[in-house]
């Protein structure tokens, strides 16, 4: 006889199970370790009748030798429901007849569903911790600014393994400005960078077609343009944060502008000395296809190889 263990995923809503699920459910006697399984009421009102045991898995493995039962296993706790199969698959070596064990998914996640992990947890330090409850978007901000700079030091490092960690690091400070805010949440946060990229991108989710990454790029800035002029910002330059370091700024400005058309007049008298020996230094690097940061930051950590290695000498 089977053992048939139906698993779902606390980040699906209880009571949506796959068909295969409410097969199983109704193949034999039901049987569940928590009297809190967010599934029993559900189940219930289907009229699948659950018992509600003291999870043994030498007990559930000799029933099951005996006839089909279905173990609805614990949604609440990942580890603890593979501590329990284990055992049960431990049991069931030691019969001479073990029954078969099927996994049924009820439910699964899709992709993105641990996200909604990392919004119940932070949900519940911003009530139950005192640090992070006293957090505001302005206490943040030096936080938001060293993940982000530890994100592109493992890009430029090539540390990928590395990259993961950092990204969740970022990724924690994005969701938890959308928790201090008091207008506006997480879904209000995706929903709006999902109704930008569709916007934005009519050659994949509209009839427009784009045979290159230039045709692409070229809608991109036409769209933008007019979403300034809907909002009655009229300036190419709206919403270049100028609180970047300077030399992505200085690149930012000028790709800016040359795609407005403006003429090249406008930088020669732009600052003196040395801010205007920079600021040619980020154009000559823009005409020669060179990130004037990136090109900095490269002889920056190579000078720090110098200086480390002259060290150890």
């Amino acid at each position: 006889m089977p053992l048939i263990v139906v698993t779902t995923s606390p980040r699906v809503a209880p009571g949506l199970l796959s068909h295969q699920a409410w097969q199983a459910l109704r193949s034999g006697p039901v049987l569940t370790g928590s009297a809190a399984h967010p599934q029993l009421p559900y189940l219930a009102e289907a009229g699948v009748a659950v018992e509600v045991v003291t999870p043994d898995a030498a007990a559930l493995v000799r029933r099951a030798a005996a006839e089909t039962v279905v173990w609805l296993a614990s949604s609440s706790s990942e580890r603890e429901g593979e501590d329990f199969m284990r055992s049960v698959g431990h049991a069931a070596v030691a019969l001479d007849d073990p029954p078969l064990i099927e996994v049924v998914p009820g439910s699964y996640d899709l992709p993105g569903a641990r996200v909604l992990d990392l919004v119940g947890v932070m949900d519940r330090l911003r009530t139950e911790c005192p640090w992070d409850r006293k957090q505001t978007h302005e206490t943040l901000v030096p936080y938001l600014l060293e993940e982000a700079y530890e994100v592109l030091e493992t890009i430029e490092q090539g540390d990928y393994p590395a990259l993961r960690e950092e990204l969740g690091d970022l990724l924690l400070q994005v969701v938890f400005h959308a928790r201090v805010a008091e207008d506006f949440d997480m879904d209000d946060v995706a929903a709006g960078i999902v109704e930008k990229l569709v916007r934005r991108h009519p050659h994949v989710f509209g009839s427009v077609r784009a045979e290159s990454a230039d045709e692409v790029n070229a809608n991109w800035e036409a769209i933008k343009a007019a979403e300034r002029a809907a909002k009655g910002r009229e300036s190419v330059l709206e919403g270049v944060p100028m609180g970047q370091p300077a030399l992505s700024l200085v690149a930012q400005l000028l790709r800016r502008a040359e795609r407005a058309g403006a003429p090249e007049s406008l930088s020669a008298a732009v600052g003196q000395g040395v801010a205007r020996e920079l600021f040619d230094l980020v154009r000559r690097a823009a005409d020669a296809g060179l990130d004037a940061e990136a090109e900095l930051r490269a002889a920056a950590r190579s000078y720090r190889n110098r200086v480390r290695a002259w060290e150890s000498d």
